[in-house]
């Protein structure tokens, strides 16, 4: 089992469930959601937070109201499978502009690229500039986003 999460309590997973909610949620709010004292939720926030099981707050943002109203998925294949080739196009794709995230994958394809843009013919400058044009890249494929819903599923892994 991994240790990871054997270092879990009730507490702990509470804590986890209700910050995925709401991750402003002050201290009091947590404390009485999962029924411990304020100091306590401090304590154990700061130890999931060095335990790596807190990764970061981020809020979410509706990108169609910064003017992005197209977001994809671009699958892309390197050339070469060479150790260079791979960290250059590692290290230069999370700043590329429009890139939300960065997958890299087992498989057909090495990396998912999720990615918004205005419209489509920022979309298609985005795919012939920076993943065409990469010397490292040989093939992509993209894929347009209709409709996007955050799952919850992870949380069978906090029982």
């Amino acid at each position: 089992m991994d240790s990871k999460k054997t270092d879990l309590d009730r507490i702990d997973r509470g804590l986890l469930r209700a910050l995925s909610v709401n991750a402003r949620a002050s201290g009091s709010m947590l404390a009485a959601e999962v029924g411990v004292a304020e100091s306590t939720v401090s304590l154990r926030l700061r130890r999931l937070q060095a335990l790596g099981h807190i990764r970061g707050y981020h809020a979410n943002i509706d990108l169609a109201t910064l003017g992005a109203s197209l977001q994809a998925l671009i699958a892309v294949r390197l050339a070469k499978h060479a150790r260079d080739e791979i960290d250059s196009f590692r290290a230069a794709a999370p700043h590329l502009p429009g890139v939300i995230s960065l997958y890299h994958m087992a498989g057909a394809d090495d990396y998912l690229l999720h990615v918004a843009a205005h419209d489509a013919n920022e979309l298609r400058d985005f795919v012939l500039t920076h993943l065409t044009g990469h010397p490292a890249v040989a093939h992509t494929e993209t894929n347009l986003i209709f409709e996007h819903a955050d799952g919850d599923g992870w949380q069978e892994l906090l029982k």
